[in-house]
């Protein structure tokens, strides 16, 4: 339904039959994969490597996940106080070159190249950054001099191993704000994207020691309210920094997977989680989907289906309920691949793929994380390219993005096979698409990257068959979708 008034919002109805339905499968879906650098888990697979392997190893991860069917990358740039590209607020990140501070060498700027390569194979580009993590691990992290810790060290504090920017401070809201507006100004990125580390996990019998910045600034609230209030306010003005500076740019979250338990809220989920976004990370993501704070949200639901605690079945019915109107992909946690004998079973990916798409609210998946399509684990990526993914996708849209409309482009036939693009949009236009009608339904034949003047379709590998119609759409900056035009 989501989609449907989005296309209505934006004008561009041919007629009612001529227009991709949301009961359609495939037509509109992310299909996003995490790349994690923190601890070289996902890329580059070591530190100081070479510049050209830096870029061997990220094209032919790309390659691997364009293969497999995937439309964005959801790229770690930021996992602790760092960067993965040149920034004059945060020091170069250890993952990189080894040491923190340090710059690849001869210089180049990943980050650029990553979204150029991005955007070449016509996929999004989220920008994923840890707000919180300041030193992953105080034993043994690279610390630069530079870094925020050595210049603010009444900004921290120590948690277990690793040190933290204190959520309650100011201070650190100005920060974040600080890096999020360089990002966003800076680079061509598609999103920015947040996961589940607001306040840390709980270390059981330890509390985080933030008591003498509630007892001086608590603002008359309980202390879990507090930081909670903390998480809301820098969400809120991470919003306002970012549709400032560029109101196209998406913001997401991806949360761990239960906000309440329904034992302590009749609005929660049946579950038994251990511990709870609201209640253990204060971080009231309904909250923020409700307000309008974030663009989608993707829930890490690491859990198989059947899982006696966390069943995934009941886990993504909730938050179907829950989104607010805002696009909600499922975070699927294929590393757990082999973990136990429900992640051995081959079925389970497909199983939950299956099910994301039977939700009239969900919009798609993420998985974690991008190593694990390495092997082919359980055969999944075989099941992806041959089966679930074999077609591409359209990205569903966000009207509250929009920024403009889609001029209809005007297609002349040259010859059998071949077709002259012409548009008076000069701008603006990010892909075009060719989707084959068979009967009432409809299927993504091949998505290309704007500009193009002509398409010959024995070239791209469509095989045109007279029982089929097919048609031509123009994609925009914010996936907006122009009007559709018969290629006959």
């Amino acid at each position: 339904m989501r989609i449907i008034l989005s296309i209505l919002f934006i004008g561009f109805f041919l007629f009612a039959k001529a227009q991709p339905k949301i009961s359609d499968k495939n037509i509109f879906e992310f299909r996003g994969v995490w790349v994690a650098t923190v601890e070289n888990i996902d890329w580059p697979s070591k530190r100081g490597l070479s510049n050209e392997d830096q870029k061997r190893e990220f094209i032919a991860l790309l390659d691997m996940h364009k293969k497999n069917g995937m439309n964005a990358i959801v790229m770690q740039v930021r996992p602790s106080g760092d960067a993965m590209y040149p920034s004059t607020l945060e020091p170069w990140s250890e993952y990189l070159m080894g040491k923190q501070g340090l710059p690849p060498s001869p210089f180049y700027d990943p980050l650029a190249f990553m979204i150029q390569e991005t955007h070449n194979r016509g996929m999004e580009f989220h920008a994923w950054i840890n707000p919180y993590r300041a030193v992953f691990n105080v034993n043994r992290s690279s610390v630069a001099p530079s870094h925020i810790t050595k210049i603010h060290p009444e900004w921290f504090l120590e948690y277990g191993d690793k040190k933290y920017f204190n959520p309650g401070l100011p201070e650190v809201w100005k920060h974040t704000n600080r890096v999020v507006r360089d990002l966003v100004s800076r680079y061509d990125i598609d999103a920015v994207h947040m996961d589940d580390y607001f306040y840390p996990y709980r270390i059981a019998g330890k509390e985080f020691p933030d008591q003498a910045t509630y007892i001086t600034n608590k603002r008359g609230l309980n202390k879990e309210d507090w930081r909670r209030s903390n998480c809301d306010t820098i969400i809120k003005q991470l919003n306002a920094t970012i549709r400032s500076t560029n109101p196209s740019v998406q913001f997401g979250i991806s949360p761990f997977g239960v906000w309440r338990n329904k034992s302590v809220d009749p609005k929660g989920s049946n579950t038994k989680a251990g511990q709870t976004n609201y209640d253990d990370l204060y971080a009231d993501i309904l909250l923020w989907l409700e307000k309008g704070w974030i663009d989608y949200v993707t829930p890490q639901i690491y859990w198989e289906h059947g899982h006696p605690l966390a069943d995934y079945d009941e886990i993504i019915n909730w938050w179907d309920k829950n989104s607010y109107g805002k696009n909600l992909y499922i975070g699927h946690g294929i590393y757990r691949a082999g973990s136990n004998a429900g992640w051995k079973d081959k079925n389970e990916i497909p199983y939950q793929i299956k099910r994301v798409r039977t939700l009239p609210n969900t919009n798609g998946s993420i998985y974690f994380s991008s190593k694990s399509f390495n092997s082919n684990a359980n055969g999944w990526n075989d099941s992806l390219q041959k089966h679930y993914y074999q077609k591409p996708a359209l990205l569903p849209t966000m009207p509250w993005l929009v920024q403009y409309e889609m001029v209809t482009p005007v297609v002349e036939k040259k010859s059998t096979n071949e077709y002259s693009i012409s548009n008076t949009q000069k701008t603006g236009v990010k892909q075009y698409a060719i989707l084959k009608k068979m009967e009432e339904s409809y299927t993504v034949e091949i998505i290309i990257n704007a500009p193009t003047q002509t398409l010959n379709l024995n070239e791209l590998g469509i095989v045109k068959n007279n029982k089929y119609k097919y048609w031509l759409v123009a994609i925009g900056k914010q996936n907006q979708l122009s009007k559709l035009v018969a290629l006959p």
